[in-house]
């Protein structure tokens, strides 16, 4: 990968983390608990506790997406950065701007994936 493409995706994954903190700030203030003296109805109250279990499983994805953009942005300097982890080609530089924490090209993701 060159230094320059490099650089691009550098400045792409720092783009992708502020975004993703400011959705993980977002999704820890919808997963509050839901008091129970809270006077909305029962039908309502379920719907709320609902919710909440839907935002919690999408807080849990956005942590576990941060964690793997910082994962990339540590190892964007190492020099298997952007080779797949299966067969071990280079990953498409188009591929890494849509999803830097990628580590299959798409050929063995899609293998793996069905």
């Amino acid at each position: 990968m060159e230094n320059q493409q490099k650089a691009k995706l550098k400045e792409n994954i720092k783009e992708k983390l502020e975004a993703i903190k400011e959705t993980i700030a977002s999704y820890e203030l919808l997963t509050k608990p839901v008091a129970p003296d809270n006077a909305i109805g029962r039908l309502t109250r379920m719907e709320a506790i609902n919710s909440k279990s839907m935002n919690e499983a999408a807080l849990k994805r956005a942590k576990f997406t941060r964690s793997k953009l910082e994962r990339a942005l540590v190892k964007i300097d190492t020099p298997d950065f952007g080779l797949c982890r299966e067969c071990e080609e280079p990953i498409p530089f188009a591929r890494l701007m849509i999803l830097p924490e990628a580590d299959l090209c798409v050929k063995c993701a899609e293998n793996l994936g069905g």
